[in-house]
C-alpha cells in the first residue's frame, strides 16, 4: 500500500505492508464494535469516579418529628431529613467508585488492529523521519505539520521515547507523541492524521499481526 511519507521537508509517498493489519476473515474490515468496546474502556479507565452524595443518614440535622403524627391535615414526617424533605438526603445518589476494568489483551490488540486498519483505508498515515530533532525545536515541528497540512488533530508515533520529539510537539494544540509500545486504539482513533516512523510501523506491526505461518494460510 502507497502511503504519504515526509522525509527532509519533501512530501512524498512510500510503499509499506498492509498485511499484518488486516483481518482473517476479511483482509478490509473493521471491527468497529470490538473498536468501541476498547475506546469506551479507556474512557471509563479515566473517570476519576469521586461523585458523592449524602444519603438521609448522613444529612445534619434533627431527628425529631417535625410535628406529631396525627391531626394536623399533613403527611406523616419522621424526620427533616426524609429525601421527600427540602434539604433531605438523597435516594440511590451516586458514592465514590472505581469504573476502571480491562479487556482481554488479545482484543484490545485485536482494536489497535482494526483502528491502524481504518488509518490506513482513510489515507491518514504518514512514515516520518524524526532524525533531525537532535534537540528540541518547535519551529521544525510546526514546519513539518505545515507541509502536511497543518492537521487539525495529529498523533505522532515514534520508535522509542524521545524527549526532544516529545519536547517539540507537546504545545501544539491537538498534537499527541506516544512510543510504539504505548499505543492503543483511542490514541489512534481520537489522534487524527498518523505521524510515525517507518520502525514504528513496524513494531506496530510486530505488535498486532498475526503470525507469519497463520497469514500464509
Amino acid at each position: 500500500m502507497q502511503v504519504k511519507s515526509y522525509t527532509a521537508g519533501s512530501v512524498g509517498e512510500v510503499e509499506i505492508d498492509e498485511q499484518p493489519f488486516h483481518d482473517k476473515r476479511d483482509r478490509n474490515q473493521v471491527l468497529y464494535r470490538t473498536l468501541k468496546d476498547a475506546i469506551v474502556m479507556v474512557l471509563n479507565n479515566q473517570r476519576q469516579g469521586n461523585a458523592s452524595t449524602r444519603g438521609r443518614s448522613e444529612v445534619r440535622g434533627t431527628n425529631a418529628k417535625p410535628y406529631r403524627q396525627k391531626h394536623t391535615g399533613r403527611a406523616r414526617a419522621g424526620d427533616r431529613k426524609s429525601p421527600i424533605w427540602r434539604g433531605g438526603g438523597t435516594v440511590f445518589g451516586p458514592k465514590p467508585r472505581d469504573f476502571a476494568y480491562h479487556m482481554p489483551t488479545k482484543q484490545r490488540r485485536v482494536a489497535l488492529r482494526s483502528a491502524l486498519l481504518g488509518k490506513l483505508n482513510d489515507g491518514e498515515v504518514v512514515i516520518a523521519d524524526f532524525g533531525e530533532f537532535q534537540a528540541p525545536s518547535a519551529k521544525s515541528a510546526r514546519k513539518i505539520l505545515s507541509d502536511l497540512g497543518s492537521p487539525r488533530r495529529a498523533l505522532v508515533v515514534l520508535t522509542d521515547r524521545n524527549e526532544a520529539v516529545w519536547k517539540s510537539f507537546r504545545n501544539f494544540p491537538g498534537v499527541t507523541v506516544r512510543p510504539a509500545v504505548d499505543l492503543c486504539a483511542h490514541d489512534v482513533v481520537a489522534g487524527g492524521t498518523v505521524i510515525a516512523e517507518r520502525a514504528a510501523m513496524d513494531a506496530l506491526a510486530q505488535r498486532v499481526g498475526r503470525a507469519t505461518s497463520e497469514a500464509a494460510q
